[in-house]
């Protein structure tokens, strides 16, 4: 975790009831994060380019993770990740899938276009929640993210 800088994550999720169990998970974990959460894949695109209601880049600042469905209403979850890998300014942003599909489709498609986890929900409860569990401490407290002034360094080499 950056040092000072909460996590923003945006969690592109359908379904109300995952996005509560994820959302009270990370709450209970108490990692200092904000969670923005999305419905469908056009939304998702929107937030990331910045259009419409999330136009106001101090608002709706860019993420540093993203926990993607993959049957999502209006645009499916591979084409929301082809779309954030293929684009230079969002390409670097973790995409973990968090999905009920086990189709082995589904898994080679979404490593070919470049996500960083694939995570299959359990049915269970228990279950799902230990998922939450390890995923938070994973990607929000064990790994490392590059500091934000890290693009500015960049640039000056």
């Amino acid at each position: 975790m950056i040092k000072g800088h909460p996590l923003i994550i945006l969690l592109v999720e359908d379904n109300a009831d995952h996005a509560e169990l994820i959302r009270r998970s990370f709450r209970d974990h108490l990692v200092a994060n904000r969670l923005i959460h999305v419905e469908d894949g056009e939304r998702a695109l929107d937030y990331l380019h910045r259009r419409g209601e999330f136009a106001d880049d101090e608002a709706f600042p860019l993420p540093d993770l993203i926990l993607l469905d993959l049957r999502l209403p209006k645009i499916d979850g591979l084409e929301v990740l082809r779309q954030i890998k293929t684009c230079p300014e969002h390409q670097a942003i973790p995409v973990v899938i968090l999905t009920t599909s086990q189709a082995d489709r589904d898994i080679a498609r979404a490593y070919e276009y470049h996500a960083n986890s694939y995570l299959v929900k359990p049915v269970e409860f228990y279950q799902f929640q230990q998922l939450m569990n390890d995923l938070g401490f994973y990607w929000l407290v064990w790994n490392t993210y590059p500091n934000p002034d890290w693009g500015e360094a960049k640039a000056a080499l």
